[in-house]
């Protein structure tokens, strides 16, 4: 079963008061990384967050946003006293001859920078809290994999039709290929007929049979088509049945097989077999742009 790179999921969960909200954004990279944003201190623990994407996610890149609101511990609130009597005096000095708005100015000082300063948090999170999110960060990977499933499904079946129309290329292919050395073989006699009644000598028969064996060695691309067929019967079992990292996979087979494509148009020479080799060519050009977001 395949599965995108490209997905999102969300979840929310709370336990003794504080509350939970993690969500997970994946877009296509060729490795795994992992960015962790949110409460602190979360963004300090990226490598547990990480254990827990690993199970689920085998690469691309992986935001995970996660927001914990901790009920309010007595004693934790802290005033810059410093900083509020210095806005207070300047109020004061400011609304002189005016002293009917100081009440008013006043009500706001404590919404001033750095009067009520957000405490830090200091070390790792409360022992009762870590549970918790990570259960909340695993319902979000689930919700993610369901995405990523949904979206695999479909590049599943697009890369299998894909599979479908280079295979009948392929097959034009070889109902071409027995006719390009006969072809051959009729033209060059053709020639040499001409010549020879042209200049009245003649030519040994040997000399031709040789020469269209030369020919016929040279364009024998059987090999090539051998061999793209077998990548063709490896991708599709790929696409239907892998399921350890089918992406990288998924990755070489069409880079071989558009090796061996390439080989067949320059050696063959045929106008017919290389207007196929174009279509094939232009459809594996798709199958990889699909293939770089197959995780």
């Amino acid at each position: 079963m395949l599965f995108s790179m490209t997905g999102f999921g969300e979840a929310r969960g709370e336990a003794g008061g504080t509350a939970v909200t993690v969500e997970v954004r994946a877009v296509n990279n060729r490795h795994l990384k992992v960015t962790v944003r949110g409460t602190d201190p979360y963004p300090l623990l990226e490598a547990d967050v990480e254990k827990v994407v690993r199970k689920r996610v085998r690469r691309g890149t992986v935001l995970v946003n996660v927001r914990v609101d901790r009920p309010v511990q007595p004693g934790a609130a802290r005033l810059n006293t410093a900083a509020l009597s210095a806005y207070v005096e300047q109020v004061r000095s400011a609304c002189r001859g005016a002293e009917n708005l100081i009440p008013g100015v006043l009500a706001g000082v404590l919404a001033l920078p750095g009067v009520a300063p957000d405490a830090g948090f200091v070390g790792g999170p409360p022992d009762d809290e870590w549970p918790l999110v990570e259960r909340v960060l695993d319902q979000a990977l689930v919700k993610l994999d369901a995405m990523r499933a949904v979206e695999g499904r479909a590049m599943a079946e697009e890369l299998l039709a894909h599979h479908r129309t280079v295979s009948t290329q392929l097959a034009a292919i070889r109902g071409i290929l027995p006719g390009i050395v006969d072809g051959y073989r009729d033209r060059i006699l053709d020639r040499v007929r001409q010549v020879m009644a042209a200049a009245g000598v003649t030519m040994q028969p040997e000399h031709v049979v040789r020469e269209v064996a030369l020919f016929a060695d040279r364009v024998d691309v059987s090999e090539e088509v051998t061999r793209l067929a077998s990548h063709l019967d490896q991708f599709a079992e790929i696409v239907r049945t892998e399921t350890e990292g089918p992406g990288r996979k998924l990755e070489f087979v069409v880079q071989e097989m558009g090796r061996e494509t390439n080989t067949i148009g320059s050696k063959a020479g045929d106008a017919q077999v290389s207007r196929h080799v174009v279509e094939i060519k232009a459809t594996l050009e798709k199958v990889r742009e699909l293939v770089q977001n197959v995780e």
